[in-house]
């Protein structure tokens, strides 16, 4: 490997080494508290390496075509396996604040498992090293590799409070995503088979050339992209392959469930994107519909049955399903508009950009939620949603909070999720989706109902005891941090919204 490859991969090897650091600290440090400390320390190396290649890019869009300080004409041996791009650096940011923000608001949470802190943090860096892989594979091998870098350590720490419920939410998540990968594994293998290549932008010729009156081109393609969806479909939680969400919400312990609801699903979009707008654009039509139908029985789903929900957390879990089905109208947007979504100025606001704006609003407001309910779950010991009665009398603040990140979920201005589902739904419009878009504005009704019933119970209903709820400082800068974002996001769109645009031309290239 020349020093221009170390410099590529640079910000990935960062994030593997903090979490090799922390472990190596908890074998020395007599203070055990200091961990999480020393973790979100360490996240500020892959940080400043990604700004600097940010910065490095100018005017290419692609580190590995020899820009930068350590650029060089030979080929890397990367070529065939990562896209440094604006795309992958996008995710790379997200990754990156998501993480630092659930480490800082495990600082409380993990004094419950103290002899383990080393092995909980270092398992949320390893996973977030292969998010922001998956975000810059473009080559199948790679996209399989770095999804097992992301699930694995997941099903571990969702397994961490070592009770009856919290061993079978990773079980259950061990064996869900173990299914999901061989069947993505299967159609990765049957797409190698007939293209003759693992890399997506060669996938992408063989497709072309081999265009024919059948599905998706070819049969063989076709029962591929079938598997490679259904994969992808366990990933994102997208129904109907959603059955492993609410019981693993419900027995994680919450700050994991947070990091897993927000970075994990956009990885997984992540790669979704790029998997199907670089290496199957060509039958993007085809494949379109099938999109649409995911997105609508999420929605649909997702949202009836989080109204029956008791605990909050399998509630958040259901929701996650209505959001990867609000997400996916994105996709399937991007992908019914055609070749001209990467051709045409008027396409430029369809589909993947409103795709990565969402991703960035739901990050903002589903960890504002996740660290509130943290909060309030370690002093009231209950997950139940009949406990959260009375709540702005035991916490005014952390109520209010709670009640605007649920107010965003719904899509209520000004917060982020708002402009978030109306950028969504125009492009659902504008590429020929109209009834996607309405069903997506009624199911947002729709889920009003559970999230304002959570409010309902906290400002209207009597206290069932006098004792207040404290947070400590260092979460309460996390929720702090998240709930701005979220605010901001909603009041000052632009900023994240020319982030999202700059990023999704590189899928283009």
């Amino acid at each position: 490997m020349s020093v221009h490859d170390f410099y590529v991969i640079s910000p990935y090897l960062a994030m593997a080494g903090a979490g090799l650091l922390v472990i190596l600290l908890d074998l020395v440090l007599p203070r055990k508290w200091l961990l999480p400390y020393f973790a979100f320390a360490a996240l500020s190396a892959p940080f400043v390496l990604s700004l600097i290649q940010f910065y490095d890019l100018g005017a290419s869009t692609n580190l590995l075509q020899g820009s930068g300080p350590f650029s060089t004409d030979e080929p890397s041996i990367l070529m065939g396996a990562l896209s440094v791009d604006r795309f992958a650096l996008f995710f790379n940011f997200l990754i990156i604040g998501a993480t630092a923000l659930v480490v800082l608001a495990s600082t409380e949470y993990v004094k419950n498992i103290q002899r383990f802190q080393g092995e909980y943090f270092a398992l949320i860096l390893f996973s977030a090293t292969g998010m922001m892989l998956l975000a810059s594979a473009i080559e199948l091998i790679t996209i399989y590799i770095s999804l097992e870098l992301t699930t694995l350590p997941l099903a571990a720490l969702a397994a961490f409070l070592l009770d009856r419920r919290s061993s079978e939410a990773g079980m259950k998540f061990l064996i869900i995503g173990a299914i999901s990968s061989a069947l993505m594994l299967y159609g990765m293998a049957l797409i190698f088979g007939f293209t003759g290549s693992t890399q997506l932008a060669e996938i992408s010729t063989a497709i072309g050339q081999a265009m024919g009156d059948t599905p998706f081109g070819n049969y063989a393609i076709f029962v591929g992209i079938i598997l490679i969806v259904a994969g992808f479909g366990f990933k994102l939680s997208a129904a109907p392959f959603q059955m492993w969400a609410p019981d693993v919400y419900e027995g994680a312990p919450t700050p994991v469930v947070g990091f897993l609801s927000v970075a994990s699903k956009a990885a997984a979009f992540a790669v979704l994107l790029r998997v199907f707008f670089t290496g199957f654009f060509d039958v993007a039509l085809d494949w379109g519909i099938v999109l649409a139908g995911l997105a609508a029985a999420s929605m649909v789903i997702g949202n009836l049955v989080a109204i029956s929900q008791s605990n909050i957390k399998r509630l958040f879990g259901y929701s996650a399903v209505a959001h990867a089905g609000y997400i996916l109208v994105g996709v399937a947007a991007g992908v019914k508009s055609g070749e001209g979504i990467f051709k045409a100025p008027e396409f430029a606001a369809i589909g993947p950009d409103s795709v990565l704006f969402y991703l960035a609003a739901y990050t903002a407001a589903n960890l504002t939620a996740f660290f509130a309910i943290t909060a309030i779950s370690a002093k009231i010991k209950s997950d139940r949603i009949s406990d959260y009665t009375g709540l702005v009398i035991r916490a005014p603040l952390l109520a209010i909070i709670l009640a605007l990140s649920l107010l965003a979920l719904i899509g209520v201005p000004p917060t982020g999720i708002f402009i978030a589902k109306l950028y969504i739904f125009t492009a659902a419009v504008d590429s020929g989706l109209t009834w996607l878009a309405l069903l997506g504005v009624v199911n947002s009704a729709v889920s009003a109902y559970y999230y304002i019933r959570v409010i309902r119970l906290m400002f209207t209903q009597p206290a069932i005891s006098e004792e207040k709820i404290t947070v400590p400082p260092v979460p309460w800068l996390a929720l702090g941090v998240a709930g701005a974002a979220m605010v901001f996001m909603g009041i000052a769109p632009g900023f994240v919204m020319e982030a999202a645009q700059s990023a999704v031309e590189a899928l283009a290239v």
